[in-house]
């Protein structure tokens, strides 16, 4: 590889594989060492093409969540199936992998900057702003740029755009879908709320069994379905629907709210 060689974001290939590998570095032990990651169906991996795959899943923290994929995609990619034992697999990162992220989020710091440029798409929330409700239109260049990610490889996106859980799915993602084609693997994660704080940097306890399921790609009529039936379907596969409220116990959902009280950005 050149070491000017560019993505169709202007960034350096170079560049973005070291950020990758000290990133992966730093922060295996997250998942292999402090906490234990459980990995099931990363089997599916490997048989995707190397574009135009969306990965769609339930949010628990800003970064941690994003972190793990790309460890299990790349060890994945690299023939272990359901570990990320040994993070030699780093060596050679697929390149190609982005994540969709609040603007505002991503500019809130040096470390974020630096990490935008790992692969962050970066769009403007149209509902919330430095904490406050807002109302805004989509802007167009938001999807354009998701586009050319999928375009271009594989973008990890969290359609209810909230750590908080059973949010709602927002519409943006099925009009991605309905545009664009891509394959949709739905994500489902678990423990990164009880390991991590808010953003997903620090780690707050110990000895957490971690889960992450990748389901098989949803079959999606990309043509008839309308947006609102392609909401229902991603709600269900990450398991945000609000009939799996029906399945969770009171004192488990009021222990979920106290811990994201807890849980504060700190500058």
């Amino acid at each position: 590889m050149g070491m000017l060689k560019k993505n169709p974001f202007g960034h350096y290939l170079y560049l973005k594989k070291w950020l990758i590998r000290i990133f992966g570095v730093l922060s295996h032990r997250r998942y292999r060492g402090f906490n234990e990651l459980r990995i099931e169906g990363s089997e599916i991996i490997k048989n995707l093409p190397d574009n135009n795959v969306l990965f769609v899943s339930n949010h628990q923290t800003y970064f941690a969540d994003v972190t793990a994929m790309f460890h299990v995609f790349n060890a994945a990619l690299s023939g272990r199936v359901d570990s990320i034992k040994n993070v030699g697999y780093l060596w050679q990162p697929k390149l190609n992998i982005y994540y969709v992220a609040a603007k505002e989020t991503m500019n809130s710091g040096l470390l974020t900057r630096i990490m935008a440029y790992a692969g962050a798409v970066s769009v403007e929330r149209t509902w919330r702003e430095k904490g406050k409700e807002v109302q805004r239109e989509v802007n167009p260049n938001d999807h354009k740029n998701i586009g050319m990610a999928l375009e271009d490889g594989w973008v990890i996106t969290f359609p209810q755009g909230t750590t908080k859980p059973f949010k709602p799915i927002r519409k943006g993602t099925a009009h991605i879908i309905k545009q664009y084609k891509p394959i949709v693997i739905p994500i489902v994660i678990d423990g990164f709320r009880r390991s991590f704080d808010k953003k997903g940097l620090r780690v707050r306890k110990k000895g957490i069994l971690q889960s992450f399921q990748i389901k098989e790609p949803l079959v999606i009529d990309y043509d008839n379905e309308t947006i609102e039936e392609i909401v229902e379907k991603l709600e269900y596969a990450i398991e945000q629907h609000p009939s799996f409220l029906k399945v969770i116990p009171q004192e488990e959902l009021e222990v979920m709210e106290a811990l994201n009280k807890t849980r504060q950005w700190e500058y």
